[in-house]
């Protein structure tokens, strides 16, 4: 009997580890902003961004094993802009992703994503629904989809084409929306929605973006401690491949995204590169970011 309590207390720590391990892969910070709205709104707002925390960061999204200093960091806003009616609400959500550089403390941004269709309903302390197979409940939707548009991005990054899985599982999402009543899921409502990022992020024209951001960061950004010199040159070669894209079919709503992201971090990391790599690099970014032209040709001005 004393042996057979043992086993069943080895079972029971097992178990608990791996509970531990498993899941909870993101450690996302979220807010909710609500300028304009009467102090009762505010508060149930209040209790949304409490239960959305809970959705994003308390449940398990992949099958990988996660340790507590592994999991996915970044931030979600959203801003209500208007009330419309008793429970439904209509505002913002900017959904951030950032990953730490190796051997390092500095954390380089992935994703920084702004989304101005987001129309749900709640009433408070109403439970978030939520089904893989089914559409039921749009603010739902919209958290699960761009969860899995970062834990995508977030593999893509050490990995080449890593994060794929997660990115059909968002493709789904956007399928299982196409009769949904609210905007932001429909090829026909415009080129900047959740519909057409993952459209792009399939786009094989558009593949060469993915392989980009591994390179930019695997063997970019994470070998920097190591060779400086050698980490820069790949995060070159790295843009060349997004202007190969550009050239092919410029103004994406994927490249946009990623230049909004990487513009500050890529001026300075060529402020402080010898003047051919300057040159190399203003040339590339003013090609495939002309809105942040003034903005790069500072690097060479230094």
């Amino acid at each position: 009997m004393l042996s057979r309590f043992y086993i069943y207390i080895l079972f029971i720590f097992c178990f608990l580890s791996v509970g531990i391990v498993y899941g909870q892969e993101m450690n996302y910070r979220v807010q909710i902003s609500t300028p304009g709205m009467h102090d009762q709104d505010r508060q149930i707002m209040q209790t949304l961004r409490s239960e959305i925390y809970d959705f994003i960061n308390n449940r398990s999204w992949t099958d990988h094993q996660f340790n507590p200093n592994e999991r996915i960091e970044g931030s979600i806003l959203i801003t209500i802009e208007e009330k419309e009616g008793h429970d439904l609400y209509k505002g913002t959500i900017q959904v951030q992703l950032r990953r730490p550089v190796y051997n390092s403390t500095y954390y380089s941004p992935v994703l920084n994503i702004n989304d101005r269709d987001l129309h749900f309903r709640y009433r408070e302390n109403e439970p978030l629904e939520y089904s893989e197979n089914t559409f039921s409940c749009n603010l739902t939707s919209v958290i699960a989809y761009y969860v899995y548009i970062i834990i995508g991005f977030d593999f893509d990054t050490f990995t080449p084409l890593g994060g794929t899985p997660y990115f059909e599982k968002a493709q789904n999402i956007v399928n299982l929306a196409q009769n949904a009543a609210e905007p932001g899921w429909k090829s026909y409502e415009g080129q900047q929605n959740r519909y057409w990022l993952i459209e792009n992020i399939f786009n094989t024209t558009y593949r060469p973006i993915r392989e980009a951001l591994y390179k930019y960061h695997r063997e970019g950004f994470d070998k920097m401690i190591d060779n400086m010199d050698l980490a820069r040159e790949n995060v070159t070669e790295s843009l060349e491949l997004l202007r190969k894209v550009h050239r092919q079919r410029p103004g994406s709503y994927l490249m946009q995204i990623i230049m909004t992201t990487k513009n500050d971090e890529l001026v300075n990391l060529y402020t402080e590169a010898p003047s051919m790599e300057q040159n190399t690099a203003v040339s590339i970014l003013t090609e495939i970011d002309p809105s942040n032209a003034s903005k790069y040709r500072k690097i060479t001005q230094q």
